[in-house]
């Protein structure tokens, strides 16, 4: 899909292709479709959002690599038996799909991603769950420079003005107003730094589940966690030896369970599912579209457990959110002046 098909129910959903009795039952069935894939996108960022508050008292207990490994157990544990369930003895067989690159996006949807946004959210401090999830908002213009390097097509023409406003307000976000410690606070810029490129690592996730249309959905998200999972164990086993992260003790074990389950089963398992599925019906660019409603729920969750946002960083988070919807607007009037000129 190009960029300057924002947020459109595929073709067949516009109508003109009718049934026999003249209902139109194929477009009528693309449209349910279409907004099940909405839907499962919705529910899918909403749990995302909470993750972030979630996460913000587990790591007061553990590190972040010991969490994550954990977390991608459990929810690849999960994904195996359900793909066994449904798809039965084969489940697990390639289908010619290459293996190398679905544990490269493995590695760094999940391994890669988990690491370096929680490490990130954990050294931003106590509004580490608000910088954390107001960086989530700059993934559709991620989404969109992404689609540009893979296709090798320039994104329209103000699409990058639209990128630079977009991370303008994600500075009032974390720096309350002060661009300036952007630099002055070197903590700070290696903490954004570190959620920034995490989120990348999530897009390109996103973004790449087109190139394995032999497997389900079930079937990519299970095969890719797993194999994101061994390079997760496999570093945090480096870290353990290396003595570079303690090995966490079992009351700080026990003090993260309700953390642990919900990251596991309702983001790892149900979340990660929800999403993919959605993708794959609307689209990766349209999708990630839907990343604007995790700060949105963070910040609520934030707000009620009393870390309320500032006014600039109130400021910030309707600046990005303004940008991304002026960029929506624009697409819709470049899709429709190509369609004329056509």
């Amino acid at each position: 899909m190009s960029t300057s098909q924002p947020l459109q129910p595929p073709p067949s959903a516009k109508g003109g292709t009718h049934n026999q009795g003249g209902t139109p039952a194929i477009s009528t069935l693309a449209l349910g479709s279409y907004g099940k894939g909405v839907l499962c996108c919705l529910i899918a960022t909403v749990s995302f959002g909470l993750m972030f508050p979630v996460m913000s008292d587990a790591l007061r207990h553990i590190d972040p690599f010991t969490f994550t490994s954990l977390r991608y157990l459990l929810a690849a544990a999960a994904c195996v038996i359900l793909l066994r369930v449904k798809e039965g003895r084969g489940a697990f067989a390639l289908k010619g799909e290459p293996l190398g690159l679905a544990w490269l996006l493995g590695s760094i949807g999940f391994a890669g991603f988990g690491f370096l946004v929680f490490l990130g959210q954990q050294m931003a401090g106590r509004d580490g769950a608000l910088t954390a999830s107001i960086m989530a908002a700059t993934q559709p213009m991620m989404g969109v420079v992404v689609n540009a390097v893979v296709r090798r097509t320039a994104p329209p023409r103000y699409t990058f003005l639209f990128v630079l406003l977009s991370f303008l307000g994600v500075a009032l976000v974390i720096t309350k107003g002060d661009v300036s410690g952007l630099w002055n606070g070197p903590g700070n810029y290696w903490a954004n730094g570190l959620i920034i490129l995490g989120m990348l690592f999530w897009i390109i996730y996103t973004f790449s589940a087109g190139y394995f249309t032999r497997w389900s959905v079930l079937r990519y998200t299970t095969m890719t966690m797993v194999l994101g999972w061994t390079s997760s164990a496999l570093l945090n086993g480096v870290l353990f030896a290396s003595h570079t992260i303690p090995m966490p003790n079992l009351s700080d074990v026990i003090a993260i369970i309700p953390h642990l389950l919900y990251m596991s089963f309702i983001v790892s398992f149900g979340g990660v599912l929800l999403w993919n599925f959605g993708t794959r019906i609307i689209s990766p660019l349209n999708s990630v579209l839907f990343m604007d409603v995790v700060p949105i729920t963070a910040f609520t969750v934030s707000s009620l457990t009393g870390v309320i946002p500032t006014r600039f960083q109130i400021i910030g988070a309707c600046i990005t959110g303004a940008a991304l919807i002026m960029n929506n607007l624009y697409l819709r009037f470049h899709s429709q002046r190509s369609r004329i000129a056509k």
